[in-house]
């Protein structure tokens, strides 16, 4: 507006432009209008929503103090007294198994054992055998040495008939 009035500082128009210019700011210019407007709806828009959240807020902080107070102490009871039924359970299954590893190892010891004794007595056997073996092989070569004596006192008594019927 100062810009306009210095131009025509002295002139008698100055009072028809400042006249023409409130009415343009009245009827064309709507930016307070539209300010004021923005500004109510803003303030509005902030205030129910800062009421929203903070009942978002307040139920939010009720909540967490609910799990607090009653819903946490519940769910470590829950855990600590399942957490010890399972600690039993899980013992008593590591017992169970110490005692079958045992048994089973018992039995293992008890079949090599058994294995074992058997394998002696198979070794036993054996060596009995083989004693009898070499026996009856000395007793084979002892007959057979006594009937390769005879057959040489046979033969030479043979061959001394036999002297006897070639001197013709």
């Amino acid at each position: 507006d100062r810009k306009r009035e210095a131009p025509a500082a002295g002139s008698p128009i100055l009072p028809i432009i400042k006249d023409a210019g409130e009415i343009y700011s009245r009827l064309l210019d709507h930016r307070p209008v539209i300010q004021g407007e923005i500004r109510y709806f803003v303030k509005e828009f902030e205030e129910k929503r800062g009421l929203r959240e903070l009942r978002v807020l307040e139920n939010l902080k009720n909540t967490i103090f609910e799990t607090n107070e009653h819903v946490l102490p519940k769910c470590e009871q829950a855990m600590h007294d399942n957490l010890n039924e399972a600690f039993k359970r899980l013992q008593a299954a590591n017992d169970m198994i110490h005692r079958l590893q045992e048994r089973e190892h018992e039995e293992r010891k008890l079949q090599a054992d058994k294995l074992m004794a058997r394998e002696e007595k198979h070794i036993a056997h054996w060596e009995e055998f083989m004693k009898e073996q070499q026996n009856k092989r000395a007793e084979v070569d002892e007959e057979h040495r006594k009937a390769m004596e005879r057959l040489k006192e046979q033969y030479s008594e043979m061959e001394k008939e036999l002297a006897k019927y070639v001197s013709f």
